[in-house]
């Protein structure tokens, strides 16, 4: 059964700063060095209108995996992630994004909203993790939410430092 983890964002920024650094090309690129891992490339760029589709490649060194993963992924782990990002009809911007993790049953599809508050911004994205693997997926799943949340939370604080200078 798929496991759905919630993130969430504020920033004291407007929303189209915020995405605007967040999806900007040369901004990816500094981000995926810095905090890429192994193999990490922007695969793809492609702007559309007012958004956006890219997809991305991160690798996770298996030193940096939960004893769990490593012994169902032998070696390091290599993610395609892909966002489309597109200006929404309310405001903000809202996104979708895919993940698969190679050689793995594990999957990964979010929907992501960056919209203005009161005092700036908000980004809200529920991610549904999918691994099909009998008797312990459920915890796998936890387990891969547990590395997107934080990899979200990484790359929110790369994003705001960006433009903060």
């Amino acid at each position: 059964m798929p496991s759905s983890i919630d993130y969430r964002s504020t920033s004291a920024h407007p929303a189209q700063r915020v995405y605007t650094t967040m999806v900007d090309k040369d901004i990816l690129e500094k981000r995926l060095v810095q905090m890429g891992g192994p193999g990490a490339a922007l695969l793809e760029y492609e702007p559309q209108g007012e958004g956006v589709k890219f997809t991305l490649r991160h690798g996770i060194d298996q030193d940096d995996l939960p004893p769990m993963v490593t012994k169902l992924i032998p070696g390091d782990v290599v993610i395609k992630r892909t966002e489309t990002w597109s200006a929404s009809a309310q405001g903000g911007y809202d996104g979708v994004g895919r993940v698969a993790i190679a050689g793995t049953p594990a999957t990964a599809k979010a929907t992501m909203r960056m919209a203005d508050i009161d005092g700036g911004s908000e980004l809200v994205v529920n991610i549904v993790v999918t691994v099909k693997v009998p008797i312990v997926g459920a915890k796998v799943e936890e387990a891969v939410g547990e590395q997107i949340k934080r990899l979200l939370e990484a790359e929110t604080g790369f994003t705001i430092e960006q433009i903060q200078g």
